[in-house]
């Protein structure tokens, strides 16, 4: 009779701690949503309106749907964007393809063949990760220079196909891949080669999902070595591109936006792919030697 008020309360104490401290995590969840929502808003919202809607004093909530700036921005005779953006497209995706397949036979290697020097080549890799990359930029464009490969996609990619940072990210993930499934793959007569395309590969979709929309995001945002290499228009990039609307004399405002908002679909797409992959695969990495 005595113990069992008691208990009542305690329980409805605990179900209204529960309740409360779950609202204030819907509250401060939503708050961050809005928070990260905002700046996607103002480009929409920006890109659908005219430059005086734009930095004018009454400023609107909505904008006044002005799609005739997406015509304006592909008929623009001093920027060829829909190019630019084809330009965009075939270095990311070159870049993805080329840097997980080189990155991931290279951490592999490090991870898997026996070699009495791999630990010293590892650290060779890692070495290149404390270089600023102001350090290397210049001797990279003289050697593309004299290749001949400015305005080229082989002067846009190759240079960035290796990543030190992304094979260092492979090997730690294969010292954490399950050995008997290799060694059950040379059993069935498989050398390094066959384990790593037939085993390997198709047991780690994940992470080569993660590293795929890192590497993709990092070569569709590249900004620098697209400008200095891609010299002649045809040859800009989005980001190169994006630079254009903003001179020492104009400002094109309403451009600026839409090229923005047209030039994130892409990433967005990818990230909404691959995302249910992504956090797995970067999870999967394993930090560990």
């Amino acid at each position: 009779m005595t113990t069992t008020a008691p208990q009542v309360g305690k329980d409805s104490g605990r179900k209204r701690g529960g309740v409360l401290g779950n609202t204030g995590l819907y509250i401060a969840v939503s708050v961050a949503a809005l928070l990260f929502l905002l700046p996607f808003y103002l480009i929409l919202r920006n890109s659908l309106s005219t430059d005086p809607e734009i930095t004018g004093e009454n400023w609107k909530l909505l904008p006044s749907f002005q799609w005739g700036n997406i015509s304006e921005l592909f008929d623009d005779p001093t920027v060829d964007f829909a190019r630019s953006m084809w330009n965009s497209t075939v270095i990311a995706v070159s870049m993805t393809v080329g840097t997980l397949l080189i990155c991931s036979l290279a951490g592999y290697g490090l991870a898997r063949i026996p070699y009495r020097h791999a630990n010293k080549v590892f650290y060779v890799v890692l070495a290149t990760l404390m270089v600023p990359t102001a350090v290397t930029f210049v001797p990279s464009f003289v050697l593309v220079s004299s290749l001949g490969w400015i305005d080229t996609y082989r002067g846009l990619i190759i240079p960035g196909l290796f990543s030190g940072f992304t094979c260092f990210l492979f090997r730690q993930y294969f010292l954490g891949f399950p050995k008997e499934l290799e060694e059950a793959a040379r059993v069935d007569g498989l050398g390094y080669w066959g384990a790593y395309w037939r085993i390997v590969v198709p047991n780690s979709l994940n992470f080569f999902a993660a590293m795929a929309t890192i590497t993709f995001i990092s070569g569709w945002n590249a900004f620098l070595w697209p400008l200095v290499i891609g010299q002649d228009p045809s040859s800009w990039t989005v980001q190169v591109a994006l630079s254009s609307f903003m001179t020492n004399q104009t400002v094109n405002f309403h451009l600026i936006f839409m090229a923005t908002a047209i030039s994130i679909l892409p990433l967005v797409f990818v990230f909404l792919f691959l995302q249910r992959w992504l956090v797995q695969g970067i999870a999967q990495t394993g930090i560990k030697g």
